[in-house]
């Protein structure tokens, strides 16, 4: 018997991004026909077999479409035969399988698309933004004071004592009440 791998899925107007989620994946065999046909299987780190098979909602270009085998995700870029939104990712109406979900960390709406929002960074320069990183600027801290910061702090709440703890008295009675 075979089982699914978690599977989350995204989409641009022009591809579909599968990532399947199966870590030290042996044996692994993809088979992605235009008409959408999507075949998935390979075995697991448990030597369990996993497959999958997805029937995409409309037609895909094989020729054009990538897959890259990383040691904890199956990547596969799947790009579409035309450049449109499909309504879901099969061609099944209904709710979608358990181990199939929604990609939020690539996910991107139509609209934004067209504003040109959240794209695939393309060849963008990250060591310009002076986020830090290795630029020889580390900083260096003291251990000596923050060890005292917190000895001194552990001595304050060991002179505090509780009211009504055993070694201190309870207070006196005021002779201002009335006695019976």
């Amino acid at each position: 018997m075979s089982r699914h791998p978690s599977t989350k899925w995204a989409q641009r107007s022009d591809k579909v991004y599968l990532t399947i989620e199966l870590p030290d994946a042996k044996d692994v065999k993809l088979n992605l026909k235009p008409d959408g046909h999507f075949n998935f299987s390979a075995k697991g780190s448990d030597d369990m077999q996993y497959e999958l098979d997805l029937e995409l909602f409309d037609a895909v270009n094989v020729e054009e479409s990538k897959a890259a085998v990383a040691p904890r995700t199956i990547c596969y870029l799947v790009k579409k035969a035309e450049s449109t939104w499909w309504p879901r990712l099969l061609k099944k109406e209904g709710k979608p399988p358990v181990f199939l979900k929604v990609d939020w960390d690539k996910w991107q709406d139509e609209d934004d698309e067209d504003a040109g929002f959240g794209g695939d960074f393309g060849d963008m320069d990250f060591s310009k933004l002076g986020m830090g990183g290795d630029d020889g600027d580390e900083i260096e801290e003291d251990e000596d004071e923050d060890d005292n910061m917190v000895d001194s702090a552990n001595k304050e709440v060991e002179d505090v004592k509780p009211e009504g703890s055993k070694g201190e008295e309870a207070p006196a009675a005021t002779t201002d009440e009335a006695k019976p």
